[in-house]
């Protein structure tokens, strides 16, 4: 919710997954959120990062690594690295 001034004033914000885009909600504590930061062409680390929210039950399947790979290479970070298999 936000106020008359448009600052959020929530309490409380859920995050949704980045590879299910369920809600992750506050009892889920296997949840992990994992910070990309991006770099120039010199490999030097910039002010600025990619977030990815991953929810527990990602993890617990063991899919949280071909996630983040595929996450990844949608946002432009990884190439030639996960690939679609029918």
């Amino acid at each position: 919710m936000e106020n008359s001034q448009g600052i959020l004033v929530d309490l409380y914000v859920p995050r949704k997954c980045a590879a299910t885009n369920r809600l992750i909600t506050a009892k889920d504590h296997a949840s992990v959120q994992i910070a990309v930061c991006d770099v120039d062409e010199d490999g030097k680390m910039l002010n600025t990062n990619t977030n990815f929210a991953l929810c527990g039950q990602v993890r617990e399947q063991g899919e949280a690594d071909d996630s983040i790979n595929r996450l990844a290479t949608r946002a432009g970070l990884l190439k030639n690295v996960w690939q679609y298999q029918k």
